[in-house]
């Protein structure tokens, strides 16, 4: 069904690249402004974990519900992206041991199929593991690749004829009566600024969500909650690990080809642009890594970086903690929220529900529009990321 309405959207991360898809699969024009270049942002910066919904099972099962719809939905549009390698959660202590009858629980309610492995088992699965262990649940979590699973989307959409600038940054909003009907653009390579109208946009730029509804005079309550990853030479285990435990600093190994990318600390930060790199959550990220693959805490360091999480933040007077916030996602409609007409904000999630988040943005797009155009980006499968290039 084709409309003449156009949709800007501000981002191009995953969540960027998967609602310009769904705009232009529902007839949108639709144009993408970055100020960067594509997913150079968090989405170029996470460790690549294809969530099962696990970690999420027993504290934050919306977030849990949508990993796993969203998980084998991914399996289906875009293969090329992902490494289907299992999963395992892995109980080194007491502790852990006990917190399993909570966790298989909360998979069961959540819809996660697991499978409890004994030592010997697990061992035989992953003998790099720890021998100490107690126990282990297999689960579907597998790896992605972080920068051609955007690209996916990227690709289809470019190829229904979607516009997509990197290195054009938003530097305002045209704006008129509580009303935007455009942003004001700079393009970074040519130092040249232009207006850029449409009848909608869509702010999909993830942590820095408030920096750019602060130019057109609103807010959103998403709260950028930084954590390190370090990457170390080598692959010495095949399948996603995870600590049997409350999610905690340092209990997730993701293989990424040859290399094993240990994650990740947490905290709280209000300016995306200024994180860091502490080198005490370095040293940490190898210690807790060493706990579940003692051979990791002293594998040849590669590279450590940091990238910030686009959580939903509390509300005012509320009080925020990186590591309890909720991993769902929100979409706001500034016309409701702040009496702003014509900007919609898509906030939290995970790299791996891009493409639910977009669906749910483009819903209220078309509910802002009086349409009526279902989603059908579950159903179709992607272009090979290459066509983005050709």
């Amino acid at each position: 069904m084709k409309n003449d309405f156009h949709v800007i959207v501000i981002g191009g991360g995953g969540t960027g690249a998967a609602v310009i898809h769904d705009l232009t699969q529902r007839g949108f024009k639709a144009t993408l402004v970055e100020r960067g270049e594509l997913t150079s942002g968090t989405t170029g910066r996470h460790h690549g974990l294809l969530h099962s919904g696990g970690r999420y099972a027993v504290k934050d099962q919306e977030s849990a519900r949508e990993c796993i719809h969203e998980n084998y939905i991914l399996r289906k549009i875009a293969p090329e992206a992902l490494e289907l390698n299992e999963g395992l959660f892995v109980a080194i202590t007491d502790e852990d041991e006990a917190y399993s009858e909570q966790f298989l629980a909360g998979c069961e309610e959540c819809g996660i199929e697991t499978r409890v492995l004994t030592p010997k088992q697990t061992l035989e699965l992953e003998p790099n593991l720890n021998p100490k262990l107690r126990l282990a649940v297999q689960i579907p979590d597998g790896t992605i690749d972080a920068w051609r699973l955007p690209l996916h989307f990227f690709a289809t959409a470019k190829h229904r004829g979607a516009d997509i600038r990197p290195y054009n940054e938003v530097i305002g909003f045209i704006k008129q009566g509580g009303v935007v009907s455009g942003v004001r653009v700079l393009n970074h390579r040519t130092q040249q600024e232009y207006d850029l109208k449409g009848d909608l946009v869509v702010n999909a730029t993830g942590p820095w969500a408030q920096k750019v509804t602060t130019m057109a005079e609103t807010k959103v309550p998403v709260q950028p909650s930084p954590g390190v990853m370090v990457a170390v030479r080598g692959r010495y285990h095949n399948m996603v690990l995870n600590r049997l435990n409350p999610s905690s600093d340092g209990d997730i190994i993701v293989p990424q080809r040859n290399l094993s990318v240990i994650g990740t600390s947490s905290w709280v930060v209000d300016d995306p642009d200024k994180l860091g790199v502490p080198e005490e959550h370095i040293q940490l990220m190898f210690k807790m890594g060493g706990m579940m693959v003692p051979t990791i805490e002293h594998a040849e360091f590669r590279a450590a970086w940091s990238a910030a999480r686009p959580l939903i933040g509390a509300e005012e007077g509320e009080e925020d903690t990186g590591r309890e916030l909720s991993r769902t996602f929100k979409c706001f409609d500034h016309k409701e929220r702040n009496n702003v007409e014509g900007l919609v904000s898509i906030i939290g999630g995970k790299a791996m529900t891009l493409r639910g988040m977009a669906e749910t943005t483009v819903d209220v797009v078309c509910k802002k529009f009086g349409l009526d155009i279902p989603c059908r980006t579950h159903e179709e499968v992607l272009l090979p990321y290459r066509a983005y290039y050709h």
